[in-house]
């Protein structure tokens, strides 16, 4: 497990430390030219290269499955946590809890608590780490988790719930069909797919499996910077909660479920390690967007961040 480890820390570490250091002296701009470039280029590309490899077995099937009973299970987990935190308040009285008391009776914080609580960025993070702690032969499940999320959990539960705590909007529906058919992995993953019986010339072939290693480089870059820009230190106390949900309570107990429902070696590591993920940063841009608070999502992104070195080790070690 120690190589597995280092080979999975290594990258994360490394990069991610350079974006924090290396955003002091670049453009504010290029941060999100870098995450708009890997979002309609690079992440689109790898998962059309890793469709084109990956081996879809029946079984597979079980992935999406597994990736929406883990959303609804987060977002039960976040919602019944709501509840208790609302009663303690009622019961001590929201003065000693002035935080977490905030979080009641706020509904943009109550938005952003769930939110923090069930998206994770399986795509970024969890595609440039994943793919190095399992065998090639199942690279699938975890396309076809993170898919599912961007799909489901992102442009599906997450505009809802978005809408629902945050500025109502008569279009939202119109606004979630959209985003959901303009999603880039989703038609990579559809075209990596269909074109498995056509073989590329060898210098696409090469050049499509090498450029995995130039998008996890700069998607753990991107990480980094973002990292570097987060304003959300002051509430990192409101931000303990959701990052133990989302990062301990959801991927333990989607190991076990899977363990009960028969799942073993890779497929269960992988959906475990992918429900596990930090906190994704599309919930900085769904608050932006539907004016929830952005402060406890941003804690929560820096929080599950620094929580993953400790908890990887874990699963390995649990579900390996």
């Amino acid at each position: 497990m120690a190589e597995l480890l280092l080979n999975a820390y290594t990258p994360l570490i490394v990069w991610t430390g350079l974006g924090v250091v290396l955003f002091r002296f670049l453009p504010d701009i290029l941060p999100r030219l870098i995450g708009r470039t890997l979002y309609w280029v690079g992440i689109p590309v790898m998962i059309f290269s890793l469709a084109r490899r990956a081996n879809f077995s029946s079984e597979v099937g079980l992935a999406p499955l597994m990736t929406v009973g883990a959303i609804l299970l987060g977002f039960i987990g976040a919602w019944l946590s709501l509840q208790g935190i609302r009663a303690l308040a009622t019961r001590r009285g929201s003065e000693e809890l002035p935080l977490l008391g905030q979080v009641i009776f706020d509904r943009d914080r109550q938005g952003s608590f769930i939110l923090s609580s069930v998206l994770g960025n399986t795509g970024f993070v969890g595609l440039a780490i994943v793919p190095s702690l399992i065998a090639n032969a199942n690279l699938s499940w975890a396309i076809l988790y993170s898919v599912t999320q961007n799909i489901f959990g992102t442009y599906g539960l997450g505009v809802l719930l978005a809408s629902y705590y945050g500025r109502q909007s008569g279009n939202y529906l119109i606004l979630q069909i959209r985003d959901v058919l303009t999603v880039p992995s989703l038609w990579a993953f559809t075209l990596g797919y269909l074109t498995r019986p056509l073989p590329f010339i060898p210098v696409v072939e090469v050049g499509l499996q090498r450029s995995i290693w130039v998008v996890i480089p700069t998607a753990l870059l991107l990480m980094g910077m973002r990292l570097s820009q987060l304003q959300g230190w002051r509430s990192l106390q409101a931000a303990i909660l959701p990052t133990l949900l989302k990062m301990a309570v959801l991927p333990a107990c989607i190991g076990l479920i899977t363990t009960l429902a028969g799942l073993r070696g890779d497929p269960r590591l992988t959906i475990v390690l992918m429900s596990g993920m930090p906190t994704a940063f599309a919930g900085l841009i769904l608050a932006e967007e539907y004016e929830l608070n952005r402060d406890l999502i941003a804690s929560s992104i820096a929080l599950s961040s620094v929580a993953l070195l400790l908890t990887l080790p874990i699963w390995l070690a649990v579900f390996g």
